[in-house]
């Protein structure tokens, strides 16, 4: 029997400060997200930043928390129902940090009789501290605790035709309203690091302005493809004029080399070039969360205005939107269909 596992982020069980502290120290200690040597990076977190960020977290988490949760979880679970209405197959959500785990998610499809899993990672492109830690920790707990469970997952996703249409149909819904004179996409950041040990050809990825152009294998692992791919592919399908969108990337730690242009600069620029009317986009998210709600929603609208901006738009993310739901039960059925 087949049954399908929806993996997303993950959340805080509540705002409370020990709560998010435990959520973080789950998060940051994952060697995929920081990718520093095991010592270095329990004295980094442990030392550190679980001792001075948790609070600051926890009170960003209140800005954004939901009365019947976290956005995430809470979108999350509504995205599972509407997918579960368009699919036959068992399918149970999970979240790669926090709660409802990963291997609680497996128990309750093999409660119900599934031997083989279709593993969908909630991610659009391809990253180390994505997709690849999830489908890692899944196969790990499938071979330690149910050894008898077959596993597939969806590879990133970020260039399939009916993703970018049901993408590109939900920011189209929101331009028609606001109109805005820029479109920006900002994705999540990565440390430039993690792109070139994600290089399966170990040489082609330079991160300069030609590597991510020019065709290679290294572009199925490559995040900084994917992203500039996803806009490209998005602005073409809302035949966007050139000079009305760009691409950007928010969230990053230390003091390390992330991928640029970073998102916070970026939109403080544009209010200082006389640009009035902002929107930005977030497609490395599926889900809005903390990233999108406060980071971009709250910090970069009141960032814009500052600097001399007047109408900034935060376009929300797929999250429980029909079409969505009804394309990832697509894959799911397509799935099921092969033999």
């Amino acid at each position: 029997m087949k049954g399908v596992l929806l993996v997303n982020l993950g959340s805080p069980d509540s705002t409370a400060v020990k709560d998010v502290k435990k959520y973080l120290g789950e998060f940051l200690m994952d060697k995929r997200v920081i990718d520093l040597p095991y010592i270095s990076r329990f004295l980094l977190v442990k030392g550190i930043i679980l001792n001075t960020r948790p609070k600051k977290s926890a009170e960003a988490y209140k800005k954004i928390w939901w009365d019947e949760g976290s956005p995430l979880i809470v979108l999350s679970e509504r995205l599972l129902k509407k997918v579960q209405q368009e699919t036959e197959l068992p399918v149970e959500l999970a979240m790669r940090y926090g709660n409802p785990s990963i291997k609680n998610g497996i128990e309750k499809l093999v409660v119900k009789g599934v031997t083989e899993i279709y593993l969908i990672p909630l991610y659009p492109q391809f990253a180390m501290a994505t997709t690849e830690t999830i489908v890692v920790l899944t196969h790990k707990i499938v071979q330690k605790y149910f050894p008898h469970i077959k596993l597939s997952h969806l590879p990133a996703f970020y260039n399939k035709e009916d993703y970018i249409n049901v993408l590109s149909n939900s920011i189209k819904k929101k331009l028609d309203i606001v109109q805005p004179e820029h479109l920006l996409f900002s994705y999540h950041g990565v440390p430039e690091r993690h792109i070139k040990k994600s290089d399966i050809t170990k040489s082609h990825c330079k991160i300069d302005n030609s590597c991510c152009n020019t065709p290679s294998e290294a572009h199925k692992f490559c995040y900084r493809h994917q992203c500039y791919e996803t806009t490209k592919l998005v602005a073409k399908q809302l035949n966007l004029k050139e000079n009305t969108f760009s691409t950007s990337f928010q969230s990053r730690l230390g003091r390390d080399p992330w991928l640029q242009p970073y998102t916070d600069q970026t939109i403080d620029k544009f209010a200082k070039k006389g640009i009035k009317n902002l929107a930005v986009v977030t497609p490395a998210f599926v889900s809005d969360c903390l990233e999108t709600l406060e980071e971009i929603g709250m910090e970069a609208k009141h960032s814009f205005i500052k600097n001399g901006g007047e109408k900034f738009t935060t376009i929300p993310c797929l999250n429980d939107n029909d079409d969505w739901a009804k394309t990832i039960a697509k894959w799911i059925n397509n799935w099921n269909l092969k033999i």
